[in-house]
């Protein structure tokens, strides 16, 4: 009786998870953008910059993920009507962000001086040495960090059910519902799919990790 009320509603799990990754695959995205915005402007933004650009990392980091997901559906849907799945994009993205931002910043950190030195020598300007030297090798030395937080953000996807997101939880719940039961059954079945989407992940970025390594750099 478990398993076939497991496996009459995979549809549904599988449903879920689909939602959850594009999730996932969104608020990364957001976060990689916006938290390499942010780690560049810490490291070699003008002063008021790093201040503002510091500001906005530790107020992220400081509001609890729910809290954020929200002020984001309820705050914004008040005066701008915006789907619970993009007010968690942006929520979770701009939280991701935030500590994304660290791994930029200490990316950049081990890249070695003398590369910046040698692209000014050879008539770089500042600019042109950031983005065309060091920033490639700093994304390449991210990867390896970029790994845990995607596996933390992934998982962080669960809370966004309480705005409504029909991702792998609400799914879930929405089975227990429907079957009168089978909680710890249904709740393991999501378990064993989050365990899943983890393995590929991290499978997916160890892959790309290796095949960008840069030779003769700590990780």
């Amino acid at each position: 009786m478990i398993y076939e009320a497991i496996w009459e509603n995979l549809p549904y799990l599988a449903e879920g998870a689909a939602i959850t990754v594009a999730l996932a695959v969104t608020l990364l995205a957001i976060g990689v953008v916006v938290g390499t915005g942010l780690g560049l402007a810490q490291s070699y933004g003008h002063w008021a910059l790093r201040i503002g650009a510091t500001l906005v990392e530790r107020l992220f980091r400081a509001i609890p993920a729910v809290v954020l997901l929200f002020l984001f559906y309820y705050g914004i849907s008040s005066f701008y009507d915006i789907s619970s799945f993009a007010a968690a994009a942006l929520a979770l993205g701009l939280r991701s962000a935030a500590y994304q931002s660290q791994i930029v910043r200490g990316a950049i950190a081990s890249v070695p001086s003398g590369q910046m030195a040698a692209a000014r020598a050879i008539g770089l300007t500042r600019r042109a040495a950031i983005v065309h030297v060091v920033l490639p090798q700093a994304m390449r030395q991210a990867i390896g960090p970029w790994t845990n937080e995607a596996l933390s953000e992934l998982k962080d996807t669960s809370l966004a059910y309480t705005i409504g997101v029909v991702e792998l939880m609400r799914q879930a719940d929405y089975i227990v519902s429907a079957n009168y039961g089978h909680t710890l059954a249904v709740y393991s079945a999501a378990a064993a799919v989050y365990l899943v989407l983890s393995l590929a992940a991290t499978w997916g970025l160890s892959r790309l990790d290796r095949r960008l390594r840069v030779p003769g750099f700590a990780h």
